[in-house]
């Protein structure tokens, strides 16, 4: 316990005197296992024992087969942890209503002084949100711990960002896990417009931002009238880019466009709408998505340069379709991919050779990624081991490193609050940053050193961890994470084990993909 302390309190000073993390140092050309270890870092989340040796038989034909996922089956042991049908099977504006409902309850309770408070466990508000919130962290966490389909994770967190929602937004707690796998993880490797229309049909996003109260002139009442946040935040944040040349008033008219694009009337029956309103002529669906021809600005537009005669719903999808293969669109989601794998400072180069994949491919991203990983830029010396992970990409790599399992995902899911990254937990649409500028911090470093030290003595809080190995063990099978000089201070001779391994799992290596 003396060494521990020592080690953590060393590690905190001079992380605070010195923030700045070196990158680890490339060869000119990589070895198969530092090809492999590089692949492992970026493409997903690091390696999982036994990754390392297996991926350096060809670390580019194991990229190939990350962007075929479906070829790979997922282990039976990880599909019979997922409980995904609390989320994915059922109908998510009943969801919505009966967590309105129990917040009702709640309001009539305090209002009697009988109400639990709602920020205790035993709150029935809380328990239903938890009921929805907690399977669908672990089935994000498990599935980026334990799926060989790597890539494949790492996309839905990478789409995820762009295309924020927060649960925080009242109704969002029991919504985001159905966001997820019905928007999103259906088409991570799939074609841009497809996964655009999916977020832009969604209930999680229209209510997330406001476009579900956004009415046309016909069907303004008290609170309710044209809403321009999804207009644009379609165009700046999913499409074209703060730069992508649109100007306010193509703002407005898109959100002309896109009035009427709403949820049923089931959730508008929960939803605080005055009973007199427009909204309680809405027709029932069966779906979670509406378009309501009568809340819908008919007048003509006049947007990005077309003209937009009235065509109700279908004006929504033009503009979908417009903007899902604008140059603008391309060259904005190819700087961020290359961003998120590459470098924090992207090569014009390669950002303008994407941008011409995607337009070529229809959007498709596979081609997209297929090209990225061909590319020099990515095997390059200049950008091995530069990407400082964020707050989920460092948990997620340490549990993978020495092999060790979580049996439930609430533990891990407090380390992530507490390093700054809750997950869905990001407030603002534009999600968090996967930059070295955004996340190292003397604070920051200081809190992944007492998670490696937590993780090294097999707990999470009040959780024991499953699995783990000897220091030396664990040295080996990260090979080329481990610094030389990491390497030697952790397994000096008087070391204990779980130091020595905290060492290894808070190195330079670790912290940097």
């Amino acid at each position: 316990m003396i060494r521990r302390r020592r080690f953590l309190q060393t590690g905190t000073a001079v992380l605070t005197a010195a923030p700045a993390l070196p990158a680890l140092a490339a060869p000119h050309q990589l070895t198969p296992r530092q090809a492999a270890a590089h692949a492992l870092n970026r493409v997903g989340f690091g390696p999982r024992p036994g990754d390392l040796d297996n991926v350096s038989r060809d670390p580019r034909g194991w990229i190939d087969q990350q962007l075929r996922p479906g070829t790979e089956p997922l282990p039976p042991s990880l599909a019979a942890r997922l409980d995904e049908s609390r989320f994915t099977q059922g109908d998510v504006i009943e969801a919505v209503r009966e967590l309105v409902t129990r917040i009702r309850e709640n309001q009539a309770q305090q209002a009697q002084g009988t109400a639990v408070d709602e920020t205790r466990p035993e709150n029935p508000v809380r328990l239903l949100a938890r009921s929805y919130q907690l399977p669908a962290i672990e089935s994000r966490l498990f599935r980026a711990l334990e799926s060989p389909r790597q890539l494949e994770e790492a996309m839905v967190d990478f789409w995820f960002n762009h295309f924020n929602v927060f649960q925080g937004k009242s109704w969002l707690r029991v919504m985001v896990g159905h966001y997820e796998h019905n928007a999103i993880r259906p088409h991570a490797l799939g074609r841009f417009r497809d996964l655009l229309g999916a977020v832009a049909h969604h209930p999680a996003m229209l209510y997330y931002l406001d476009n579900w109260q956004s009415v046309g002139p016909q069907a303004q009442s008290r609170g309710r009238g044209l809403n321009e946040n999804y207009a644009r935040e379609l165009m700046e944040l999913h499409t074209l880019g703060v730069d992508g040349g649109y100007t306010q008033q193509d703002v407005t008219q898109l959100a002309r466009m896109l009035t009427g694009w709403t949820m049923p009337a089931r959730a508008y029956a929960v939803g605080g709408v005055p009973a007199g309103s427009t909204a309680a002529g809405i027709p029932a669906a069966s779906g979670a998505f509406v378009f309501n021809a009568r809340l819908h600005d008919n007048g003509e537009k006049t947007w990005m340069g077309h003209r937009v005669e009235s065509a109700g719903q279908a004006e929504g999808e033009f503009a979908l379709d417009v903007l899902a293969r604008h140059p603008s669109t391309a060259r904005h989601i190819a700087f961020k991919l290359v961003q998120h794998f590459v470098s924090d400072q992207p090569d014009p180069a390669l950002v303008d050779k994407l941008a011409s994949v995607f337009l070529a491919q229809d959007g498709q991203i596979v081609p997209v990624l297929r090209a990225l990983f061909a590319s020099d830029a990515f095997w390059s010396q200049a950008n091995v081991g530069t990407k400082f992970k964020t707050p989920y990409h460092y948990c997620v790599s340490t549990l993978r490193a020495g092999g060790w399992g979580v049996r439930t995902g609430g533990p891990l899911a407090v380390h992530l609050a507490t390093q700054g990254m809750p997950l869905y937990g990001c407030p603002t649409p534009d999600g968090y940053k996967t930059t070295e500028s955004a996340w190292l911090s003397a604070d920051g470093m200081n809190k992944r050193l007492e998670y490696a030290s937590q993780v090294a003595s097999g707990r999470l809080g009040p959780e024991r961890l499953a699995g783990g190995m000897p220091p030396a063990e664990l040295a080996d099978q990260l090979g080329p994470l481990v610094t030389p000089a990491t390497r030697s201070l952790a397994l000096e001779s008087e070391a204990q084990p779980a130091v020595a391994l905290a060492m290894l799992l808070a190195g330079p290596g670790m912290m940097r993909r």
